[in-house]
């Protein structure tokens, strides 16, 4: 295993009677595409939200990108890029003007910016449809538009939290042709799922049942 780009240590979360995540420990490598399994209810955004810094850990410690997540969670934040299933779009918004605002909440703007949205919209197909509402895409073209928002700033890990969720076999196929341009380049992806043909995609695997 090369140098890694997440560690979890005895990870821990309740709420109130109810452990969702039991003493987690994993180790992710740098560039890896490495698969979290699991049922509905089994912990799997639950780890997600506490490695991207949005929810604290009851217990136990992690670290991504070498930055732990409880004493520094905006650094981390600047680090990774976070897709969920729930998109995050602006539908009111075009793809072009979604793309750039996702930029610039990452601190790319003025020529900078223009030029990773001009290069993120002819390398993801969208330059028939920059001008496009994103409320009117498809489901397949909004995931594409959402991962294009997760990596406008070039993250060095990525969150993918069951990111195929409710769109077709053709799109999923695409998607996971683009997840392994990122890997290739170096990018961490962190990818949760319950598609066992999408298991199979990845380099390695873990299965969560109850937290555990």
């Amino acid at each position: 295993m090369s140098e890694p780009a997440i560690v979890i240590e005895a990870l821990h979360k309740r709420f109130g009677d109810l452990v969702a995540v039991e003493r987690l420990d994993l180790t992710v490598s740098k560039g890896e595409v490495f698969g979290l399994l699991g049922a509905n209810g089994s912990g799997k955004t639950t780890t997600i939200r506490m490695l991207t810094g949005l929810m604290p850990p009851t217990s136990g410690r992690a670290s991504v990108a070498g930055v732990d997540v409880v004493r520094d969670p905006e650094g981390v934040r600047r680090r990774l890029g976070y897709m969920s299933q729930r998109y995050g779009l602006y539908d009111d918004l075009t793809v072009a003007e979604n793309l750039r605002f996702y930029a610039g909440l990452y601190g790319l703007v003025g020529r900078t910016g223009r030029q990773r949205v001009e290069q993120l919209i002819a390398e993801l197909g969208f330059t028939e449809r920059r001008t496009q509402l994103a409320g009117t895409l498809s489901g397949g073209w909004k995931q594409r538009l959402s991962l294009a928002c997760a990596t406008a700033h070039s993250p060095e890990v990525l969150f993918l939290d069951e990111p195929t969720a409710g769109v077709d076999p053709a799109a999923r196929r695409h998607f996971w042709e683009v997840i392994r341009e990122l890997a290739a380049g170096g990018t961490t992806i962190l990818v949760t799922t319950h598609y066992m043909d999408e298991a199979e995609r990845c380099q390695r695997l873990a299965i969560l049942w109850r937290g555990r």
